[in-house]
């Protein structure tokens, strides 16, 4: 069966009953100027077999490299089992479960995997998922100025610490909602100093927002931001990674009072590069604002004869309500990739996702003690991090990483391309990031080849 099922008759019918002959003339009210009728940029078919020759060329070039790639998405070792289960038809080819009796396994897999998510940062309730951490970042300032009900200022305070990335499609997406937002500057530690919020703002902010680690690796003071916020009648944006979560203070316990909204990226947990997403994003916040998340929110019950099962128990968006009173125009989430995420956090428990928390940062502080020792390196912002850094190289951060790569390893970020005039010196500035993955060869290889790319650009400028 067609996925379209319409004959030309049924369509000659639903045409002639609306009066038109046509399906363009649906479509008439598109000035002629802006439609084309021809696609001259859109190459010849391919058949199957050269396309899939094609693709396979395609990915042999992301073959070979070491990766310490980071800025929010990592290469994280992902248990064979993950994408085995993963790609099962009932999984990968699963649509909205809307009819809950045929839709169990779904239901109870999100279920399950907003309790995991919910216990993970230390908050009361997750939602389904949405897109990526960005736009989870967006949805998070939206509820949170709804849900303010004692400041409806719609003014948002975002450290400049925060995944520029993550800041930028923030801006997109509440600008036209009478939402502003204005930076909290960091310090030359690369860190918001609390001894400077308290003359920050005339007026009192609807949310504040902060990043830990933060984008450049470096920890922030959480407790005291929180605290300050609360004390302004602010809620609290906790952006997280959820691999820090292992070893790092749950958003939910930040301060005396704890964050309010926690949002990220669910890419390490089970999630492939895949040159930079899809991914999910998860927001999880206090029972008080439960009905100000987007998405979707599943519910464990029982029927009438004792027999456990599955519901979607709250529904806030446009379908389902009053387009008015919708939190979000969300509507499918980021599902098989939450499969992937739920399954990895299953496999893993507390202990694994520990652990290798545990493991990335050794390693990381490894590598970034050896790199402190060659000359010209230093700190572009000192002090502890997770597993990720930013150095100070003493040749372009540009230049090096093509040297690297010459040599078979992606070395880290370029924060120019991330944080431009912003950062004094950010051309120099390298970010890193250290995953259990990589092995103490590895980084022996990173360290050698770091040095051998420092000397040939600088005998080159000679």
């Amino acid at each position: 069966m067609p996925f379209i099922p319409h004959t030309q008759a049924d369509v000659d019918t639903m045409l002639a009953e609306i009066g038109i002959d046509q399906l363009d003339a649906l479509f008439d009210e598109i000035p002629a100027n802006l439609i084309s009728d021809r696609l001259d940029n859109v190459p010849e078919g391919m058949s199957e077999m050269a396309m899939l020759q094609y693709m396979a060329q395609r990915a042999e070039q992301d073959q070979g490299y070491t990766c310490f790639l980071g800025g929010g998405s990592y290469d994280h070792h992902i248990p064979s089992a993950v994408w085995d289960l993963t790609a099962r038809g009932e999984f990968m080819t699963a649509y909205t479960p809307y009819q809950a009796e045929a839709s169990q396994g779904t239901l109870q897999l999100i279920y399950e995997y907003q309790s995991m998510m919910a216990s993970l940062t230390g908050l009361d309730v997750s939602n389904a998922s949405v897109y990526d951490g960005a736009s989870g970042l967006a949805e998070a300032v939206l509820m949170a100025v709804r849900a303010n009900k004692k400041n409806k200022d719609g003014r948002v305070l975002i450290a400049q610490s925060v995944h520029p990335h993550y800041t930028q499609t923030t801006r997109n997406i509440v600008r036209n909602q009478n939402v502003s937002i204005a930076p909290i500057a960091i310090d030359d530690t690369g860190l918001i100093d609390p001894a400077q919020l308290a003359g920050l703002a005339d007026t009192a902010p609807s949310a504040v927002i902060i990043q830990q680690p933060n984008f450049f690796g470096g920890l922030e003071a959480v407790d005291a931001i929180t605290d300050w916020a609360h004390a302004q009648g602010a809620l609290v944006v906790a952006v997280v990674n959820p691999m820090s979560l292992g070893i790092l203070k749950a958003p939910g316990q930040w301060g005396e009072q704890g964050a309010d909204i926690a949002v990220g990226d669910g890419q390490p947990f089970g999630v492939p590069m895949a040159s930079g997403g899809p991914s999910f994003g998860f927001i999880c916040t206090r029972a008080a604002f439960m009905r100000q998340l987007p998405g979707r929110i599943i519910g464990r019950t029982e029927d009438l004869e004792g027999r456990v099962g599955y519901a979607l128990t709250l529904q806030a968006r446009e379908q389902h309500i009053r387009r008015g009173k919708a939190t979000s125009n969300i509507c499918t989430n980021q599902g098989l990739l939450v499969t992937a995420g739920t399954i990895y956090m299953s496999l893993m428990g507390p202990q694994g996702v520990r652990e290798t928390a545990l493991d990335c940062h050794r390693k990381t502080t490894t590598l970034r003690q050896r790199l402190l020792e060659l000359d010209g390196v230093s700190d572009f912002f000192a002090g502890p991090t997770f597993h990720e850094f930013a150095l100070k190289v003493p040749v372009p951060a540009a230049a090096l990483i093509e040297q690297m790569m010459a040599q078979g390893i992606l070395a880290g970020l370029n924060l120019a391309d991330f944080v431009g005039a912003t950062q004094t010196d950010a051309a120099n500035g390298l970010l890193v990031a250290v995953t259990e993955k990589r092995t103490e060869v590895e980084l022996d290889q990173y360290v050698a080849a770091f040095s051998r790319a420092i000397s040939h650009i600088q005998g080159a400028g000679a």
